[in-house]
């Protein structure tokens, strides 16, 4: 099994190269599609739009709601082309981490001048590989 970090590190990677050749502007849906061809075509796994249910005070909700990318069983992205972030964006994706009990969540806006500012890396009780320093420090710098 991949390394989550490595993962992390391949889908920040393919988001920057595709918002540069694409630029800003498109639709979400255009992004998704883009950014899950190229991860597939590296040989990560990858689920769109996948359906996840919850339950809730004994009751089974189907497709409560959809993760927009679930790569390698392990990494949630959520995906938006918004002139900027809000902090319910955030709050949705560590949501989607604590229904799901996945450690590692990646919210990429596609909507700015550059990627850069548009990539928030959220954790859900995760314990990073010491290899994974520089990725963290560069983490907490755009959160």
């Amino acid at each position: 099994m991949q390394d989550i970090d490595q993962i992390t590190r391949d889908v920040i990677d393919l988001a920057i190269r595709i918002h540069r050749d694409l630029g800003p502007g498109l639709l979400e849906s255009v992004y998704e599609a883009v950014l899950a061809g190229k991860l597939a075509a590296q040989g990560h796994r990858v689920e769109r739009q996948k359906a996840i249910g919850i339950e809730f005070e004994g009751m089974r909700f189907d497709s409560a709601f959809r993760i927009d990318l679930m790569i390698d069983e392990r990494l949630i992205i959520e995906i938006k082309s918004a002139e900027k972030l809000s902090p319910v964006h955030a709050k949705q994706v560590l949501t989607y981490l604590r229904l799901t009990k996945q450690p590692v969540g990646l919210l990429l806006n596609f909507g700015g001048e550059t990627l850069k500012e548009g990539v928030r890396r959220l954790v859900n009780n995760y314990t990073p590989s010491a290899s994974s320093a520089p990725l963290r420090e560069q983490n907490s710098r755009s959160n």
